[in-house]
């Protein structure tokens, strides 16, 4: 990283100047927990966002989309009701959001954003939204994270935070990233993931935060899954308000830092989101090296975490390579299965995509441990790929199984 150094903040999103934020409960929980954030930024920002390809998107999605064309000041979060699948009055209740959120703030509904998670199908009570959103504003502070962390949670155990400063060997020229996440179940993102909302203190131009943006989402977000299920609303985004005197272009010293350091965050976040899985014991870190490309590794991955046998297998600490190697073989990307190497920690369980006699008792080691990690050499190229999952317990089906009461 030449003369900048990077260091990792035990902070939240309001570690970057300029940025303020609220969590606060407005009545959308029963239980009494927050459930209505607000970020706001106190000059205008430029804003980049990766969103769901599921084709149910959700009214939040499509006025945030239309927003973030302009300049941005604030992003609005209620947890809670999803509204998706509400037709024109879900879209009227989104635009709605941004423009109280705009009154109270005194700024231009265009420049507000919005988004929502929760149960899908149910229609947001504007009374408590408006009351939320006025209480959050009254408790705008740069200390203010942590709150607004814990009102876009569901089924999330822990809040998701995380934050880093970059600063020159002087100290003299530093800059900020930080930002916030939830997400339990309904994870398997595609080009973006559940909820995730960054903030950066940079001068950039739009086009090329939405480059920097999309290129860490790949390497992150994209690469984790808990059950396979993409999300209505998942959305990630991140806004830059020029408040540092660091400037950003494709061609300065630079931009490969500001890459790396916005790779750490969104990395942290999706490590965070996998490790708070629903119902999950243990965190799978499967890399899978010698791959041709990135698509052909990534969707190895996927295939492979997302396999319910696979799974629970780890659930079990059973090194049952079998499962592996027949999620990988049900893919529809190509690969040579003579050549596959799968390791279980240093335990290597097949070669040349043949069963080795392997320590049991090593095995089931390894399978113990709170992350475990996995290994599949394809021994078919220089792309190496690391993915995230976790493995399938009773809990999982048991939060499930009642989500809505």
């Amino acid at each position: 990283m030449g003369s900048f150094a990077m260091k990792i903040l035990k902070e939240d999103i309001t570690a970057v100047p300029g940025i303020m934020a609220a969590g606060v409960h407005c009545g959308l929980k029963k239980n009494g927990d927050k459930d209505l954030a607000l970020i706001y930024s106190k000059e205008p920002s430029v804003a980049a966002g990766v969103f769901t390809r599921n084709k149910f998107k959700a009214p939040p999605l499509l006025v945030t989309a239309r927003h973030m064309a302009g300049p941005v000041r604030a992003v609005v979060v209620n947890s809670g009701i999803a509204n998706a699948c509400t037709g024109e009055q879900g879209l009227q209740d989104a635009l709605k959001t941004a423009e109280i959120a705009a009154d109270k703030l005194g700024i231009k509904k265009e420049e507000v954003l919005v988004a929502s998670t929760g149960v899908i199908g149910f229609y947001l009570p504007m009374e408590k939204i408006a009351f939320g959103i006025e209480k959050a504003v009254s408790e705008l502070s740069a200390g203010g994270g942590k709150e607004a962390a814990m009102a876009i949670m569901t089924t999330d155990t822990v809040s998701k935070e995380s934050a880093c400063r970059v600063e020159d060997s002087k100290a003299s020229s530093t800059f900020t990233i930080a930002g916030m996440a939830k997400g339990s179940g309904m994870i398997c993102p595609d080009m973006a993931t559940m909820l995730a909302f960054l903030a950066t203190d940079v001068k950039i131009k739009k086009e090329l935060l939405q480059k920097a943006l999309a290129k860490a989402a790949d390497y992150s977000f994209n690469l984790i899954t808990v059950d396979g299920d993409t999300s209505t609303n998942d959305m990630v985004l991140l806004l830059a308000n020029g408040v540092s005197d660091v400037e950003i272009t494709e061609d300065s010293p630079l931009w490969e830092t500001f890459n790396q350091a916005l790779l750490h965050v969104c990395r942290d976040l999706a490590y965070q989101i996998v490790a708070d899985g629903e119902g999950a014991t243990k965190v799978i870190k499967l890399t899978v090296k010698g791959a041709p490309d990135y698509r052909t590794a990534r969707k190895l991955a996927r295939t492979v975490l997302n396999s319910s046998l696979v799974r629970t297998a780890f659930f079990g600490e059973d090194a049952n390579w079998g499962r592996i190697i027949t999620a990988m073989g049900y893919t529809d990307v190509e690969f040579y299965p003579e050549r596959v190497n799968i390791f279980l920690g240093p335990v290597q369980v097949t070669a040349s995509g043949k069963g080795l006699v392997f320590d049991e008792l090593q095995a089931k080691q390894v399978l113990m441990q709170r992350e475990i990690p996995v290994l599949i050499d394809l021994n078919m190229g220089t792309e190496e790929v690391t993915a995230w999952g976790c493995d399938l317990s009773y809990e999982y089906v048991k939060i499930n199984s009642d989500y809505r009461s």
